[in-house]
């Protein structure tokens, strides 16, 4: 398969988690976090879907489209490993992460530390998505939307 053909299936596992889990997140209070803004499209997407709720977004520069940058206040730069550990215990509904590379020694060092951050910040029965899977006690793995190839994207919530 072609970069341009994995990268469209990723996009797209991507985009149809986050709407298969719109009703799950629904149900638990708290903010969203988007680690890895990127140039917005995703936050733009969780904006879309989450009208009202706080989204906060981390990277380690805003690197966005102004229409899809959070305001300052919601916008985390710098080093996500270290700025994300100031929201451990924030009791996030949904935590979403797509700060993968695809070089497997750089997601290696990623792997050490992302699973614990993520169940960090979520609350209880919080949703996490993340493009690197998430090996961690407290993070029990969802089933994939129908036509989601396992090992694309993945999908687990808190316990």
């Amino acid at each position: 398969m072609s970069r341009l053909d994995s990268f469209i299936r990723r996009l797209t596992a991507q985009r149809d988690i986050l709407n298969s889990i719109i009703d799950l997140v629904g149900e638990t209070p708290g903010p969203v976090l988007e680690f890895g803004l990127g140039n917005g499209r995703t936050y733009d997407h969780l904006r879309e879907n989450f009208p009202g709720r706080r989204i906060v977004a981390f990277d380690w520069e805003v690197r966005s489209y102004s229409a899809s940058t959070p305001s300052a206040e919601d916008m985390v730069t710098g080093n996500i490993r270290e700025s994300g550990q100031a929201f451990v215990g924030i009791g996030a509904a949904l935590a979403h992460a797509d700060i993968g590379t695809g070089h497997d020694e750089i997601d290696a060092v990623t792997l050490t530390w992302l699973p614990q951050l993520m169940a960090g910040v979520l609350a209880h029965d919080g949703i996490a998505v993340s493009g690197l899977p998430l090996e961690h006690p407290e993070l029990m793995a969802l089933p994939l939307p129908d036509g989601i190839k396992e090992g694309r994207y993945f999908l687990y919530r808190r316990t």
